[in-house]
This record gives structure tokens, sequence and C-alpha cells, in this order.
């Protein structure tokens, strides 16, 4: 199937074609023919499976008939970041760029004044975070009774952070004759409710195991002892063929602190996370997408949805508390077909996290020892390339447990250095009464 089998417009196609693509991804030759046919729809697909220009290009084709009026958006797309959103927004002008639409991206941490300008010119399209599109409607610089087609993203994500309730807010203040579309990487319980509860009839489409890792990505776990942590991620650095990675932490004062160390050791790294400012935050992920960092660690903020072409690793400094976090942190590499490898640092504390994760993903890890030779790295000088055939580091073997303890014979070097060294937590040394 191509894009020209999908029935979208002559001007949509040209600039699809002008992306280079061809054939639209599973997800798209799903979901577009459902929305064409104005349909709701709820898409079920992990990240970067083009989740975004399967809703987007019929969206272009849907209102490229009509004119928005003063402070009265056609149609609205909630996200859950500000990342995302602009994302989206970049998705809308490059597929519209032959159709006359208006767009505006509400966000935080950005000027609301100029949001309001382009909202009194009227807005085809409306891409926002929930805070600050409900915070201009409640001082009435917005109305939302002309919305024909409503787009919530990345569902289970705006679950995690608590946005249900603002979402059921906004639904309520839409017209109930409109298409509703939602798309989410998996369906918890509190998910298949709303869709209940806002879709009409929906056409559910899914393209792959909800919460299951891409096969593109080559998954990796070294026992370390928390002090530790800094050292081996220096060691797998220095032995993988890292083009560039995200680096992922689970607290965002570690993010900053790792961004430092290894800026100390003369890597190009930069931090990003939630704390910061707006504008430093579009800055240094433009950095990081133009290639001129190669490492970005970060929280949470960034795991979810942010496209940045032929990443080739990501590197879990922290075991992510949830497992869903797991799957769509490693799913910033081995996009769109490319082969990544996808590395996890645990501690003796992370042992119900790491069975949560292996759970869920139907694999238990066999532990990579760092004194013997790395797994041989995909090349990611040529990513499109078919994954190699896995080495015995790689296969599916149930590891045994490690205590704490051993751990710590196996990778402290006595003679290392880093911010943890004077911590020691409850675990690294248990009192022997307890034992």
């Amino acid at each position: 199937m191509t894009f020209e089998d999908l029935g979208l417009s002559p001007e949509t196609l040209k600039a699809v074609n002008e992306r280079g693509y061809k054939e639209p991804t599973p997800i798209q030759a799903k979901a577009i023919p459902a929305i064409q046919m104005t349909r709701d729809v709820v898409g079920l697909a992990q990240t970067g499976t083009g989740k975004t220009a399967s809703f987007t290009l019929p969206m272009i084709d849907a209102l490229s008939g009509g004119r928005a009026k003063m402070r009265m958006p056609r149609s609205l797309v909630l996200e859950p970041t500000r990342e995302l959103a602009a994302q989206v927004a970049e998705n809308f002008e490059v597929y519209g760029k032959y159709h006359k639409l208006n767009k505006a991206l509400l966000v935080g941490g950005e000027s609301m004044g100029e949001q309001m300008k382009l909202l009194e010119q009227g807005v085809d399209v409306l891409i926002a975070t929930p805070g600050r599109l409900l915070d201009l409607f409640e001082r009435g610089h917005i109305l939302l009774n002309d919305i024909k087609i409503l787009v919530i993203d990345e569902a289970d994500r705006m679950m995690d952070m608590g946005f249900i309730p603002d979402i059921e807010k906004i639904v309520s203040l839409i017209p109930p004759m409109r298409q509703t579309l939602l798309f989410s990487a998996t369906m918890p319980p509190e998910i298949k409710k709303l869709t209940e509860k806002f879709l009409s009839n929906p056409k559910e489409v899914s393209v792959a195991a909800a919460a299951s890792p891409a096969e593109t990505v080559e998954q990796f776990l070294v026992h370390v002892s928390p002090k530790d942590k800094n050292n081996t991620l220096d060691i797998i650095l220095k032995r993988e063929d890292v083009r560039n990675a995200f680096i992922f932490c689970n607290r965002k004062k570690d993010v900053d602190i790792v961004a430092k160390w290894l800026k100390g050791k003369g890597y190009e790294a930069e931090p990003l996370h939630g704390d910061m400012a707006q504008s430093k935050r579009t800055e240094t992920l433009q950095k990081f997408k133009d290639d001129k960092i190669k490492l970005l660690v970060c929280s949470d903020v960034a795991a979810r949805g942010i496209d940045v072409n032929n990443v080739s690793h990501v590197f879990n400094y922290d075991v992510p508390m949830t497992p869903d976090d797991y799957v769509h942190r490693i799913g910033r590499t081995g996009r769109a077909g490319n082969t990544g490898r996808a590395w996890m640092m645990t501690t003796a504390r992370d042992e119900k996290f790491l069975s949560a994760i292996q759970q869920l993903i139907k694999k238990e890890f066999d532990p990579v020892d760092l004194k013997q030779k790395t797994p041989s790295s995909s090349s990611s000088k040529s990513p499109q390339k078919t994954p190699e055939k896995k080495t015995q580091t790689d296969k599916a073997v149930k590891p045994s447990k490690v205590k704490e303890k051993a751990s710590q014979k196996k990778y402290n070097d006595p003679n290392s250095s880093n911010e943890y060294d004077d911590a020691q937590g409850f675990g690294d040394d248990i009192p022997s009464f307890l034992k």
C-alpha cells in the first residue's frame, strides 16, 4: 500500500512525498481510512510507529475546506507535554504547507500575549497542553463551541501526569457532535473508561501488543552498586559505538548531576527536565536534533513521542519505576525500522521494578559482565541494516538473583570517584542482625 491508495488530497500527498515517505506505517494504514470516514477512533500503537501523522494527515484534508472564526478554533489536539505539542505543530506545518490552514500552539512557558493574538485571528488547528488551554479559556480568550475534531494524544501519559480531570472538563466544553480520536500506547482500565465516556462507537485500530518494545532494539542489563553508576556509564559509553543517546534518570536533580559529571569527563552532554525554562528546553532539544550535543540526560518529560532521527542508544541510568516507562524510554531508539541498543543499570534495590519490566515485556535479561568483551554493537553508521543474529549475551536467560554485596565486590573500584562516593543507603551495608 502507498499513501496514494489512502485517498489523501494531491496537496497533502505532495508534502508527504517531499519528506521522502512512500508507504504508510501500519498504524497510518489502519487509522487514516477510518478517520476519513469521520469515525471516532481509538488508536493503540507503541511509540515510534508514525502515530502523529496518522491523525494529522486526514485532519489537514478534513479542515482544508473551511475557515476559522475569531477565538473559535475548528479542531483541538491535546498533548501531555510542551515538547509533544511542539512536535505535533511541526507535523501540521510540514504536511499542511500546501493548505491555507492556521494553527496555534498553546503551552506553558511561552508568551501568552502572542498566543492570544493568534487566537484572535482565528485558528483551524489548536494544539495545546491542558493547563494553558483552561487558563486561556477561563480568561475568556478562547471559545470551544466550534470544535469539529478532538484529538486526545498519549492518553495513558495524560493519566500518569494527572491530567484526566482537566481533560474531562475540556471535553464538557466541546460540542457533543464532533469526531473524537484517542491515541495511547497502552489501554489501562482508566483509559478504557475514558473511551467509553467520550467516544461514540469508536473504531479500534491496533498495530502491536500494548507496551511491547520494538524488535529493532537490542536490550542489555548490567548490575552495579548505587555509587558506581557514573563509572559504569563511562565504561559502556567508551565501549559502545554511540552516535547519540538519551540517558534517563528518575529524579530531576540527578539529571543535572549526571549531565554535569559527563561534561566534566569531556562528553558533549546537556540536561533536559521539567523544571527548566521552556526556552531552554526547546533550545536544548533542538541542539540534540541538530547533532550539536551527543548525549541528552533527561527525565521522563522526554520519554514519550519525541522524534529524533537515528538515535543509536538509550541508557537507563535509573530503572524506571513503572514498566510502561521502560518501553517508552527505549522507544527513543530503533525507530522507523532502524536498529538501536538500550542499556539499563540496576542495583539490588531495583529488583521489584526490574521484575515488573521483565513480566511486561515477557523477557528476562541475562546480565552483562563488563569484565568480558561487550556484546558487539550494531553499526550506528548504517542504521538501516538488519540486526545481526544475537550473541550468547543477548539470549533471554533467567538471571540469578544478585546480592548487593556481591555486586559491589564485582563492580566497585576503590580508586573511583564521583558524586555518590560519600552516599551509602540502607541496603548497601545490611546490619548482620537483619541478614
